[in-house]
């Protein structure tokens, strides 16, 4: 029997924002020699207990029971603070950065007069991460000519309005593109507008871990917050034109053209793949070899040159 062991627990919401809560303590991780037993652990974290020993075996008293523990750069031990290995051939793997085979070869007999029996395990430890959720954003402006630098004074002016918004919440807004357009109204003449393009993503690790404050650094809540201050930007720039009295600026924000999409993104050398990972179809689970994810993509791509795991290039 092939044995995944999913270590992700996915809190769902119209945004489909995850969290990984792995319980490592409760979680025991059983051979198989049938096939390689697939185990995801969190990127830096903790492995679950994994043995060395199959169901069949776990019934059984073994006599002398030895074992061995191979990893991909060779041999474990517990000498290694990153490697922990019980009595009884329990491996856990501390900070956990590694991906690929890991074998366990236990020697034992059934009775005193038995010669020694010997069995190879073999496990496929996939390191993963949690997506890098953000939202991106465009909104159409009102502008003034196109080759005006009003339009550039006023982009500097939004950007930095947006990003005050959001910094308490360990968020950061990016301009991802802005570009002046002719556009013919209906039933009209041309006007200049202004297309926005930014995203709403939290800062890297080290900035947020700097920055934000124990529960306050819940992603879904975060970024749910951080949506509702830019959506209700924007709301009271409409409503406080339609109670003012004063003639319309120059640029200003058209009402009804705020969008949002919700991105997925999975760090270099990570990618999704359900078909592969289908127990960890939401997880960024490190590229095996014979792929690769050269940048912030969803998906680690085929290159059969590549032999590592976690390959950034081709």
């Amino acid at each position: 029997i092939n044995v995944i062991v999913f270590l992700l627990t996915v809190q769902s919401s119209k945004s489909f924002l995850r969290s990984a809560r792995p319980r490592h303590n409760s979680l025991k991780v059983v051979g198989s020699v049938v096939f390689p037993v697939k185990v995801y652990v969190k990127l830096n974290h903790s492995s679950p207990r994994i043995l060395c020993v199959t169901n069949h075996l776990r019934n059984l008293e073994l006599i002398d029971p030895t074992f061995q523990w191979n990893g991909p750069g060779g041999g474990l031990s517990s000498e290694n603070s990153s490697v922990q290995i019980s009595p009884t051939g329990t491996l856990i793997l501390r900070h956990f950065n590694l991906s690929g085979v890991y074998t366990c070869s236990i020697v034992y007999k059934l009775t005193a007069m038995q010669l020694d029996r010997n069995l190879v395990i073999k496990y496929l430890i996939y390191a993963y991460s949690d997506p890098k959720n953000y939202y991106e954003f465009t909104a159409r402006y009102h502008a003034a000519p196109c080759n005006s630098s009003h339009n550039t004074s006023f982009e500097k002016t939004l950007l930095k309005m947006l990003r005050k918004l959001v910094a308490e919440l360990s968020y950061e807004v990016t301009l991802i593109k802005s570009e002046c357009h002719h556009v013919k109204m209906q039933r009209g003449g041309i006007q200049n507008e202004i297309f926005f393009t930014f995203s709403v993503a939290s800062l890297d690790r080290e900035k947020q871990n700097r920055q934000c404050q124990q529960s306050a650094c819940d992603a879904s809540h975060r970024l749910n917050k951080a949506k509702h201050l830019i959506e209700r930007f924007f709301k009271q720039q409409v409503e406080s034109r339609r109670k003012s009295s004063e003639p319309l600026p120059e640029i200003y924000y058209i009402e009804g053209t705020l969008q949002r999409v919700w991105v997925d993104r999975c760090y270099p050398g990570y990618g999704m793949n359900a078909l592969i990972h289908p127990n960890c179809p939401e997880c960024c689970v490190v590229c095996s070899p014979g792929s690769y994810n050269p940048s912030n993509g969803t998906h680690c791509l085929r290159c059969d040159s590549s032999l590592i795991y976690g390959a950034t290039k081709c």
